[in-house]
């Protein structure tokens, strides 16, 4: 098993990666870049990564059978495609930090979707929880404050991001048994290739009507950022870690990625932290906390000595 602080390395990595993108995405949108040519840059840029190293590190790995490639379609729709498309659309009409706190929505998504398709147990604390991170995203979601003249349409923004967890954590849910079945770089390469066929055709015209003239490096910059590190770098180190990783560890960085989107998103005055804020992401936090305890086992019953028998 490698060393416990390497996967701490890399989950940590990745949650800077995420928390960053928060505020660094609001550089490009919507003056450089539309949203959904942003994400056509990054499914291609992607696609075209995995497929390629698919190709040398698992050459025979294929999905096989009809139940698996259709569960591959719907992974790569809504993983990759429909997800992506809904999370920079979202992004681009709110605050880095609405749109971060949401995003931590996902794994109450995922207890609710493993109990539809996997048939696992909803308990009362699990139940409250969901209520809990619910009435805090609602808060989220409907709230008005100072910053309204800086995003109109953060309502709007505030449901795509919503949206955009509620698909995620779906995937979550669905890609799992692929993964435990095929190549990790097998999955990898099926689902974003579905997801740029998904993508690509509502953000072409504005990933190639861009004037990529008229970008400065810091821009240039901030687009492979997005490219390399929180697409292509992300993926893999989190598909790594998830190998070695606990239940419990995962929900630490869970928590920690709207923390660090805020320090970076105040650091770099992209937002403001507000006391409706805080009671909205404790909320939120707080259901969280309570989906992800699992339901304790039932004891087992003692064998009485006289019952045993020699």
């Amino acid at each position: 098993m490698p060393n416990q602080f390497r996967v701490h390395a890399a989950l940590f990595v990745v949650t800077v990666i995420y928390a960053a993108n928060y505020s660094l995405s609001k550089d490009v949108m919507p003056l450089y870049m539309t949203p959904f040519g942003i994400v056509t840059l990054r499914v291609l840029g992607a696609s075209s990564f995995f497929a390629l190293v698919k190709y040398f590190v698992a050459p025979q790995d294929k999905i096989i059978g009809w139940a698996d490639n259709r569960r591959s379609i719907i992974c790569g729709i809504c993983g990759i495609g429909v997800n992506q498309l809904l999370f920079f659309s979202g992004l681009n009409l709110t605050s880095p930090i609405s749109a971060s706190l949401l995003q931590t929505i996902a794994p109450i998504v995922v207890v609710i979707a493993s109990a539809i398709l996997l048939s696992e147990k909803i308990t009362l604390p699990r139940v409250l929880g969901i209520a809990v991170g619910a009435a805090g995203a609602a808060s989220l979601i409907l709230s008005r404050n100072a910053q309204a003249a800086i995003y109109p349409h953060a309502t709007l923004g505030n449901l795509f991001i919503l949206a955009n967890a509620t698909v995620f954590g779906l995937y979550l849910v669905l890609v799992q048994p692929l993964m435990r079945k095929y190549h990790a770089f097998t999955v990898l390469a099926r689902v974003f290739l579905v997801g740029a066929i998904v993508a690509v055709p509502f953000g072409w015209r504005e990933a190639l009507t861009a004037n990529y003239a008229s970008f400065p490096l810091k821009i240039w910059l901030e687009i492979g950022y997005m490219v390399v590190f929180l697409t292509i770098l992300a993926y893999l180190l989190n598909n790594w870690a998830l190998k070695y990783a606990s239940p419990a560890l995962l929900g630490v960085y869970i928590y920690l990625q709207p923390v660090l989107a805020v320090l970076i998103a105040v650091a770099l005055g992209k937002d403001h932290f507000t006391l409706a804020k805080a009671g909205q992401a404790a909320l939120i936090f707080l259901g969280v906390w309570l989906v992800s305890q699992k339901p304790k086992a039932a004891p087992v019953a003692e064998v009485p000595e006289e019952a045993v028998v020699d």
